[in-house]
């Protein structure tokens, strides 16, 4: 009996031992949470998978949604930073001043909007007064521009969107897309979408460019990696991470990592979009 109850007892210990170890380790890990666009997402999920790798004590989970939930979570406290492929509007500073939080920006890349068709669609290349008038549903034939005797399929982001913002604000100058247009969550929902689809067209961030899609100039102006870099296409942007205040811990350790040339923005390259450096 007295064996048995000695081996129960060092069991116990050698239990108790264990919990303080891993129970130490799970306390140390630091977490990282990245919410909202969904153009931003390859960015961040390259970013956090190097990152982890570089330091295995920390744990980073984003989820997409769209730029607006990311403000929005950033907003409610519920978020470390908020990836935006849009400026935050003036209405959701108030909010968050009035909530207790301060949204501080850190450009992390550059981007173009690419208008996009199918590959087997001869058109490749529209005025930014036809591309408006598409939008619009002013134009409802592809052979009114170059194209086809087919009706054009009109897909567009929706409204919580920061491409669609952006894409409203410089392409369609702010005119409302077309009742008809198909409105669709992500950029993936769209490359989706029109590599299927003949008669449609779309808009991407050039990072979600594939070999399924055909990329359609604006203007004699080709969507490409240097004229994105340049700002010489007519749908150029900057993208962001906001963070409540000036970021700590290793909140700023991630944020310097993203904005490193030698490391994050490298990264930013090989998703396809546009460094900084």
């Amino acid at each position: 009996m007295k064996n048995h109850g000695r081996r129960i007892f060092q069991t116990l210990c050698l239990a108790a031992a264990a919990l303080l170890v891993f129970g130490a380790s799970a306390l140390a890990a630091e977490r990282i949470s990245i919410n909202g666009s969904t153009t931003v997402l390859p960015i961040s999920q390259i970013l956090a998978e190097a990152y982890m790798d570089e330091y295995p004590d920390v744990n980073i989970s984003i989820s997409g949604g769209g730029s607006g939930n990311g403000i929005r979570a950033l907003v409610d406290g519920t978020t470390d930073i908020a990836q935006s492929s849009r400026w935050i509007r003036q209405s959701e500073v108030e909010n968050a001043i009035n909530n207790g939080h301060y949204p501080v920006p850190f450009a992390v890349a550059l981007d173009a909007i690419i208008p996009v068709v199918h590959p087997d669609n001869p058109v490749d290349n529209l005025s930014l007064d036809q591309l408006k008038a598409i939008y619009e549903g002013k134009v409802r034939n592809w052979k009114d521009v170059g194209g086809e005797d087919r009706s054009i399929a009109v897909i567009s982001r929706d409204s919580d969107s920061g491409t669609y913002a952006v894409w409203n604000e410089v392409a369609l100058k702010g005119a409302r897309p077309t009742p008809r247009a198909q409105l669709l969550a992500s950029n993936g929902a769209i490359v989706q979408e029109i590599s299927g689809n003949r008669n449609a067209i779309g808009y991407i961030g050039i990072g979600y460019l594939t070999e399924n899609l055909k990329a359609v100039s604006l203007d004699g102006v080709a969507p490409s990696y240097a004229n994105a870099a340049s700002g010489d296409f007519p749908v150029s942007r900057t993208l962001w991470f906001f963070t409540d205040d000036w970021p700590k811990g290793e909140t700023l350790k991630f944020i310097r990592y993203a904005l490193h040339p030698e490391k994050g923005q490298k990264l930013v390259k090989e998703t396809g979009y546009v460094p900084l450096y």
